[in-house]
């Protein structure tokens, strides 16, 4: 007798992807919890690719009250390059009690296609991910992420490229 394999409840990023036809593949990775109780992404199984994996970083702005980079999890991101592109004089990151009301994901499970798709709130990629095939970010839930090709991701987002790492 074979067992089958459970296969994993799709995520609200996932039916997104399936409705718009855009290809990508699921990855599931390891989280622990920091020293706060926020859980991290275990990336070290990625090796010598972890700087596939993007974060979804969630800042305020003076003139646009919400915006989004996504950068390398390898990188940091430039608030002052982030404010340049999105038509603020400055941002910074938002608060972390602010995070889930105002995406609706914890911290660890923010998405850039979630994020768009239920808010349209201003996205903005760093344009590194332009070189790689597919990128990763976040599925909507701590430690699953989609694989996708960076051209997908920006068509999905309604996204701006640009340099935003410090």
């Amino acid at each position: 007798m074979s067992k089958k394999k459970n296969k994993i409840e799709k995520t609200l990023v996932e039916k997104i992807l399936d409705r718009d036809k855009i290809q990508y593949r699921q990855a599931e990775f390891a989280t622990h919890e920091d020293s706060g109780g926020v859980a991290q992404m275990d990336t070290s199984i990625l090796n010598e690719n972890e700087h596939l994996v993007y974060k979804t970083l969630v800042c305020s702005g003076n003139k646009i009250p919400t915006v989004v980079g996504v950068i390398p999890v390898t990188e940091h991101l430039s608030l002052k390059k982030l404010a340049k592109i999105s038509g603020n004089k400055k941002c910074e990151m938002l608060p972390l009690k602010d995070l889930a009301k105002t995406t609706g994901y914890v911290h660890g499970a923010n998405t850039p296609i979630g994020i768009y798709f239920k808010h349209h709130i201003p996205i903005f990629l760093d344009k590194s991910m332009l070189q790689e095939q597919e990128i990763a970010v976040s599925s909507g839930k701590v430690g699953r992420s989609v694989f996708l090709k960076p051209q997908d991701l920006q068509k999905v987002t309604n996204a701006k490229f640009g340099d935003l790492l410090e």
